[in-house]
């Protein structure tokens, strides 16, 4: 009777954390974000809105009706879908997020399981832009603000130089790719923003330990960088201790001060 009682309770722990993990899966942190980068001259930067690894899942109203808007740029950072999403609802989930600004949108890796064709189609119809080793011009004042975006690691297709080429010295620059992996590959190129997903930030944690790395987001002497946990899940639709989210960021350009070193 004891063991019985025993599994029992053990069997309802389970049950409890799974249910747990799966709610966990379901919901979304909207996290917001201020950051000051430094440049050639002050400015009031862009504010953007950033959203990577939806794969499956539906972007909720209540998610755009929390983020208001309108921003800048809505930029999906990646894996938008994967085999087996249903064409409707990859363009439902375009549709929401353009009604919060401007949609820019890099390749993740499960992306093209869906089509290329059919991503690049309702991207497009949405008035969006794939930043397919490309840049585009978010706004200009005092410093030009530049969004720049590069294929995914597993096209094989990372074109640094052509992604940034027609980024001139002064511009403020904000990098996305799918997977962080690619900052590595940016060489001498110095981007003040830095955005990537992919990782999921493990996805399921134990305390301190993952498969990956937990998401973050740094600040520092004039240089952000993004690592976001992502909004959906890959082959469970499981989360623990790293949970789904997206991001508000608003960007401020501060003057840098002269070393008065000659």
């Amino acid at each position: 009777m004891e063991l019985k009682t025993a599994a029992a309770i053990l069997a309802a722990m389970a049950g409890a954390v799974l249910v747990s993990m799966y709610a966990s899966a379901k919901w979304a942190v909207l996290r917001k974000h201020e950051a000051i980068i430094h440049a050639d001259n002050d400015d009031v930067g862009p504010t953007l809105f950033f959203i990577s690894d939806i794969h499956r899942r539906r972007v909720s109203r209540k998610l755009v009706r929390q983020a208001g808007g309108p921003f800048d740029a809505v930029i999906i950072g990646g894996d938008l879908a994967e085999g087996g999403v249903p064409e409707t609802r990859i363009r439902n989930n375009i549709k929401r997020l353009s009604a919060l600004g401007p949609i820019y949108y890099v390749w993740g890796n499960n992306d093209r399981e869906v089509g290329e064709a059919l991503i690049r189609a309702a991207v497009s119809e949405a008035g969006g832009m794939v930043l397919d080793n490309e840049s585009a011009e978010l706004m200009a004042g005092s410093v030009r603000w530049m969004i720049v975006g590069t294929d995914d690691t597993s096209s094989h297709n990372v074109d640094v130089n052509k992604a940034f080429r027609d980024v001139q010295q002064g511009d403020a620059v904000v990098f996305i790719s799918h997977s962080p992996k690619v900052f590595e590959m940016l060489g001498s190129k110095n981007p003040e923003v830095r955005m990537a997903g992919h990782t999921h930030g493990g996805q399921i944690r134990l305390g301190r330990f993952g498969m990956l790395e937990k998401g973050r987001f740094r600040s520092d002497n004039g240089q952000v960088e993004l690592v976001s946990n992502g909004y959906g899940t890959s082959l469970v639709p499981l989360r623990l201790g790293a949970p789904a989210e997206c991001h508000i960021i608003r960007l401020r350009a501060e003057k840098k001060e002269s070393t008065g070193e000659l």
